[in-house]
């Protein structure tokens, strides 16, 4: 019964994210997180291909949504600026930097400025902020990105001006 559904599939899932091979393992995927479910025994196989498709449209979500949030999954590791020596042009740079850091910090959005200094002047864990906030953990790393991301293109701006 699998397989009169796997080409179609396998065609279908292609064309959707443009890779066979990338299509084969999706519908693999599929076809073991179907057989292990436990709808296919208690309706026959009633509504197969539908439940087959369902299930391979969201592992194709599922790993783009992971791919995306790969980009960012080191955004701790983005530093502030800080003064390379000790040397007067370099503490006079390293100010200026910090100033344009600041404003750019103060221009934020009103939520991501909050969740962005609770994490990273207070120090605190993406669980208290969210606690704090009033808001979901994800919706506290969404804001914490945002606002890395914000002022790193700012500082960047600033550098090639």
């Amino acid at each position: 019964m699998f397989e009169r559904y796997y080409h179609d599939l396998h065609l279908f899932i292609a064309r959707s994210i443009g890779c066979r091979d990338k299509a084969q393992d999706v519908v693999q995927e599929a076809y073991a997180r179907v057989l292990a479910s436990k709808q296919v025994s208690q309706d026959g196989g009633a509504g197969l291909g539908a439940l087959l498709y369902t299930t391979a449209k969201n592992i194709v979500i599922d790993q783009y949504r992971q791919n995306q949030s790969r980009q960012y999954d080191n955004y701790e590791q983005l530093e502030l600026p800080a003064s390379r020596a000790d040397e007067p042009e370099h503490r006079a740079a390293g100010r200026q930097s910090m100033k344009r850091l600041l404003e750019l910090i103060d221009g934020l959005p009103p939520r991501s400025k909050e969740a962005f200094v609770l994490y990273k002047f207070e120090g605190l864990s993406h669980a208290e902020i969210a606690k704090q906030m009033g808001i979901s953990i994800n919706m506290v790393e969404k804001h914490i990105i945002n606002a890395m991301v914000s002022c790193k293109k700012g500082m960047a701006e600033r550098g090639g001006k």
